[in-house]
């Protein structure tokens, strides 16, 4: 079970009256963020219209459908639907999520991470200075726009020095968002978020779900690297909380054009992060294949969440082991509707 603490305040945020009569964009509203995002901004009782690119059945977002929820399908780099669904929705809150969010993907394709996430933000920041510029808007950053540094925990104060395509994308809308903020007083807040993991996460590219997916299946699971690099993990509906608890901030006048970074302050060794999993799945007969290399990876990323505690007000909900917990039972129903079949 979740610790309750900060229960209270988690609902003042998401069902306070501030949300009911809000219209609010959500870009990769399909992605695994943003689809616990759009669950709580629905919740909320607010207009909710989510950009998507492709109908994925399988996305969580689909899984609990909502007839109010407006679904748009286009490409963030088309200015021309971005001005439309910001004039005619008359936007006035966005939450952009979209991106390409695979660093294999980016390493084999960099062309289209920079299109996706470089071009496509500073389209969607442009159309919406020039047509709903009092708009709140939350961009989605990554620890890895940071790039290596020698000294860790990474806090916003340190430079971005981003390297890998990937991280560069990252660094690119970071501080073209900071930019729209500051040259043109656009309500913009940034959040870097450490490594999600939760229900509904289906790139099993990715240590938690695809080592579950092995578990469930047998198998022995696979860590791409030699298992020593360090990572900082958040459950996801820990940072959907934190994007709306920034929302919240930026009405107030604060965080506008600062970055906060969102984390459980916890960083662990990859090769601890399976073994953690295969010890809550009773599975620790299956020894873990070590490859020994991965390609435009940092060795070791941590993150200090002092400021999102101390102007956000907010702090993670759940524990590592709990939101394992929680993660896991959702990809073992899962499992079991698959093998049950139609």
């Amino acid at each position: 079970m979740a610790r309750r603490d900060g229960e209270g305040e988690e609902e003042g945020i998401e069902t306070s009256a501030f949300w009911e009569k809000r219209n609010v964009l959500v870009t990769g509203a399909d992605g695994f963020l943003g689809a616990h995002v759009c669950a709580r901004l629905r919740a909320g009782g607010c207009t909710v219209v989510g950009l998507l690119r492709d109908r994925r059945p399988s996305s969580p977002l689909h899984t609990h459908a909502d007839p109010e929820f407006i679904e748009v399908y286009g490409d963030l780099r088309d200015r021309m639907l971005l001005e439309r669904v910001i004039l005619e929705y008359e936007i006035d809150t966005v939450f952009h999520l979209a991106a390409q969010t695979q660093v294999r993907v980016a390493n084999k394709g960099p062309l289209s991470t920079f299109e996706s996430n470089i071009r496509g933000s500073y389209l969607l920041l442009e159309s919406i200075r020039q047509y709903a510029p009092e708009a709140l808007v939350v961009v989605a950053s990554s620890d890895k726009a940071y790039g290596p540094s020698p000294t860790l925990p990474y806090t916003e104060e340190m430079p971005l020095r981003a390297r890998y395509p990937y991280d560069v994308s990252k660094s690119c809308m970071d501080m073209i968002s900071s930019s729209y903020a500051h040259s043109f007083g656009l309500r913009v807040g940034i959040t870097r978020c450490a490594n999600l993991y939760g229900p509904g996460d289906l790139n099993f590219d990715r240590l938690i779900p695809g080592t579950i997916r092995s578990l469930l299946r047998g198998e022995r699971p696979v860590i791409r690297s030699d298992g020593s690099p360090v990572r900082d993990y958040l459950y996801v509906d820990d940072a959907a909380r934190a994007c709306l608890f920034l929302v919240h901030a930026l009405h107030q006048g604060i965080g506008i054009g600062e970055a906060f970074n969102l984390s459980l302050e916890m960083p662990m060794r990859v090769l601890d992060v399976v073994r953690r999993i295969q010890s809550l799945m009773g599975r620790m007969d299956l020894e873990p294949r070590i490859e020994g290399h991965i390609p435009n990876e940092l060795r070791e990323q941590s993150l200090s969440a002092a400021r999102a505690r101390s102007l956000l007000g907010w702090r993670p909900v759940w524990t590592f082991d709990e939101g394992l917990g929680k993660t896991i039972e959702w990809y073992e129903k899962r499992w079991l509707r698959e093998k049950r079949g139609p």
